[in-house]
């Protein structure tokens, strides 16, 4: 399962900090592939083809997936029903965003060259994921 979402971004005029979607923003569009789901999150791998400011965190909340330990685009924390206190406390108090990436390709502005890298996950976020399966059942 996933999909694409082709939403024009741009700044929020109620809030000159965040972006939003704004018929007359600038063209962005987010591509994501569930590779897990829970209760009530689902772990997600997403392949942006444009690069707006925000763009993951403003695509996800739009369409009702926004992500774990984000203040600006997640709204409360969200929690299974009959979620124990250790699942509670991890999502609570998550420390940042949920948001990983784990390969990052461009090309260098002077040469031209493309050049990537990679990273492993966070053991934060590995952390996160193993009690997310744990509390599934």
């Amino acid at each position: 399962a996933g999909g694409s979402i082709d939403e024009p971004i741009g700044r929020d005029p109620k809030d000159r900090v965040k972006q939003a979607i704004l018929t007359n923003g600038k063209q962005a569009k987010t591509h994501y592939r569930v590779i897990d789901r829970f209760k009530s999150h689902t772990h997600v791998k997403v392949i942006l083809e444009t690069g707006r400011t925000h763009q993951i965190r403003v695509h996800l909340s739009h369409i009702g997936y926004p992500l774990i330990g984000d203040p600006m685009y997640g709204g409360r924390v969200r929690f299974p029903k009959k979620a124990c206190q250790e699942l509670k406390d991890e999502l609570i108090y998550f420390k940042r965003q949920a948001l990983h990436s784990k390969k990052l390709t461009l090309k260098h502005p002077a040469t031209g060259k493309s050049m990537a890298w990679k990273a492993d996950l966070p053991n934060d976020m590995q952390e996160l994921l193993n009690i997310l399966k744990k509390h599934d059942s």
